[in-house]
């Protein structure tokens, strides 16, 4: 079960980009604890200072301030590095919409660039964060690989360009490269600050300040919400996977439905404060309904999910109440 049974070779380095964010400081942490060497990349503009704090005193953890748009620091970056666990992008669908050309030089170009230096340093596995944004308005229920709508976002075109690079990179030039499917992660130091804050933490931090929360739209949208442990998961299983799972992505999420009222009523009830929520207008760019089906990851990586919906909102509930 879970990631307890993932095993590299001694002295195994991992390159993490986007390591100071949400995702990726959880990975940093799990890796470190499992005892191999982290290389950490973020230029810090979504990323944050703090969540890495803790790892700076550890002889196996590395930090490299640079830009996944600058060739150069990517290709220091993957020097002597054995896999990669791409996380570095800008998320939030409705900020892509403001600013497409930042999008394709961060999400896309930045990935690409990734990408070529991981070849020319011989990486072993190239693992990267893609997205259930990728499915656009594909109406049927759960989401299947191989059957997307179309993309309703800038956010959700750089995230399918890149599948479509790191495919292109397994095909031509052999590196194994898997791409991850995040469906609405959630839990430990994912920032509740901020226009484009995640609804979780957004709604946790309002509530614990006093403050009344708005939901865009009437509530009744549904979301597969994925504890970071999943996700965790599933980075590491997938640098184990054959060469046969290389240059496919893969949904990673635990396969629920949670629509956003039950939720929020959920927390109110498990915070003990009562407050009525208000109802904004629609989000552009935003799926209604996102439920996934994970065979194909449990299948051809091994992907084992065992953290639910409620088990990881009890977590995460914690630990914003400690932050």
């Amino acid at each position: 079960m879970g990631y307890q049974n993932v095993s590299f070779p001694e002295n195994s380095r991992f390159l993490v980009t986007g390591g100071a964010g949400f995702i990726g400081s959880n990975l940093c942490e799990r890796i470190l604890n499992l005892g191999y060497r982290v290389r950490c990349l973020d230029d810090l503009s979504t990323g944050r200072q703090a969540n890495i704090d803790m790892f700076m005193d550890n002889p196996n953890y590395e930090f490299i301030k640079g830009d996944i748009k600058e060739l150069n620091t990517c290709m220091e970056a993957c020097q002597g590095v054995d896999y990669v666990l791409h996380q570095a992008a800008w998320g939030s669908v409705p900020r892509s919409i403001e600013m497409p050309l930042f999008y394709c030089a961060n999400n896309i170009t930045g990935t690409l660039n990734m990408l070529e230096a991981a070849r020319q340093n011989g990486v072993k596995k190239f693992v990267y964060a893609s997205s259930s944004s990728v499915y656009g308005d594909e109406p049927n229920l759960p989401k299947k690989e191989g059957h997307e709508g179309n993309l309703l976002s800038p956010y959700a075109v750089s995230k399918r360009a890149d599948e479509e690079w790191a495919k292109q990179y397994t095909i031509h030039y052999g590196l194994d490269t898997y791409g991850l499917r995040y469906f609405n992660v959630f839990g430990r130091r994912q920032d509740p600050n901020g226009a484009y804050a995640a609804v979780i933490p957004k709604f946790i931090r309002q509530l614990l300040n006093g403050e009344v929360p708005t939901i865009n739209g009437d509530g009744r949208q549904s979301r597969d919400f994925t504890y970071i442990e999943n996700v965790i998961e599933a980075n590491l299983k997938a640098c184990m996977a054959g060469h046969e799972a290389a240059g496919e992505a893969f949904n990673i999420a635990y396969g629920g439905r949670e629509y956003l009222l039950d939720i929020y009523y959920g927390l109110t009830e498990a915070l003990d404060i009562h407050v009525e929520p208000n109802f904004g207008p629609d989000r552009a760019g935003d799926i209604k309904h996102s439920n996934a089906e994970i065979s194909k990851a449990k299948e051809m990586l091994g992907y084992d999910p065992d953290w639910s919906f409620e088990r990881g909102i009890r977590e995460a509930i914690e630990w914003y109440k400690g932050g």
